[in-house]
């Protein structure tokens, strides 16, 4: 008997099913050996359709629907006892307000139902951990306090951080060390961060948009909550380094890609800071998880890499790759960095995070779900 628990896998629920992230997890979580999605839930325009048809000809992905899940029932996302009443645990990619997905996503938790999520709106509740699991996994111990604050025994909500910083935060994460203070990035983003498409976005050919609502703000920011502690049951966000951007959006399908300047307090070689970034790595690494890349970040020495073409997909879109490290005139050195956004930095970085939290004991089987 234990051990046919012990081969069952995860019951998986996503909220916002229909929409661009929502199918990256579907398409992420096919054949999952851990996790298998048994329900799909969307907004009420959608709910009483089947899969297929409820997406009908907006099938973003460039891999076929899974069969599994083509027949699912949508159910209504606002309908939340119902919903989680079948799973063990949901992701969460809702097309809502910001208040409206805190609100939703604290009613999952609190029907005892792990949420982790995809979306910004709990990305500063102080209790609620977001991370990216090489860099920061012992924030996940915050959710001890959370739950006593949602009076919980094993709901919570997690979530991973914006897709813009994955391409630049890690290779400050390595180089903590050296004491990185001041940081510009200017990132150049695709148009599936916005849930589009070539053919949903006619405008974006041939074009580039200098301003992407919000971005700038949580490229600046996120990364300080990242490299934060937890102290007095919240997490404190770092004070350093300080950092500027801007997020500019490019005539790019999927691709995240970060020209960025850096000053150090330690004076590193150039020698050091790239056996930093190849050596880099954590507990997806340690624990061999299913969606964790051998190596999370590689290093490219030709003058004309890392290229969104030859380089997205690099660890199946969940390794991050840096080129052009040198020194720089201003500061101390320069670099560019490329991250796939809606694997590594979205759907996937979520797959990342509940693997991690069932590692570590976090999510497992509801009792009272039939084996």
């Amino acid at each position: 008997m234990e051990e046919k628990i012990m081969n069952e896998k995860l019951r998986v629920g996503i909220l916002g099913a229909t929409g661009m992230v929502g199918q990256r997890f579907i398409s992420l979580l096919e054949n999952h050996p851990w996790f298998e999605v048994t329900t799909v839930a969307a907004s009420p325009r959608s709910a009483g359709k089947t899969y297929e048809e409820a997406v009908g000809g907006r099938w973003k992905m460039t891999t076929p629907m899974p069969e599994a899940v083509k027949k699912l029932v949508v159910m209504n996302v606002n309908e939340v006892e119902k919903v989680a009443a079948g799973v063990d645990f949901v992701f969460s990619a809702v097309d809502m307000t910001k208040d409206e997905i805190r609100a939703i996503e604290e009613e999952y938790a609190k029907t005892e139902t792990p949420v982790v999520s995809n979306n910004s709106a709990h990305r500063w509740t102080p209790d609620v951990p977001m991370v990216i699991p090489e860099i920061n996994p012992e924030h996940f111990k915050v959710i001890e306090f959370q739950k006593k604050r949602l009076g919980t025994t094993r709901g919570f909500v997690a979530v991973k951080p914006n897709c813009s910083i994955q391409s630049y935060a890690p290779a400050l994460a390595a180089w903590k060390e050296f004491e990185p203070y001041e940081v510009v990035a200017t990132t150049y983003q695709a148009i599936s961060g916005a849930g589009k498409t070539f053919k949903d976005w006619p405008e974006m050919v041939e074009n580039i948009i200098p301003y992407i609502g919000g971005e700038e703000e949580k490229s600046e920011q996120e990364p300080l909550r990242i490299l934060g502690e937890l102290k007095d049951g919240v997490i404190v966000k770092a004070q350093e380094p300080v950092i500027t951007c801007q997020c500019i959006r490019v005539p790019v399908l999927n691709g995240h890609t970060a020209a960025v300047f850096v000053k150090f307090r330690k004076k590193p070689t150039k020698e050091q800071l790239i056996e930093k970034l190849v050596n880099f790595s954590g507990l997806p690494q340690e624990l061999h998880l299913p969606s964790a890349p051998k190596q999370f970040i590689q290093y490219m020495e030709e003058d004309n890499r890392p290229q969104v073409k030859a380089d997205v997909d690099y660890e199946k879109g969940m390794g991050v790759s840096i080129g052009r490290l040198r020194e720089d005139t201003v500061y101390d050195y320069k670099f560019v960095g490329l991250s796939h956004n809606t694997v590594r930095g979205a759907a996937g970085g979520a797959v990342l995070c509940a693997e991690c939290l069932k590692a570590l004991g976090y999510i497992d089987r509801k009792s009272n779900t039939p084996l």
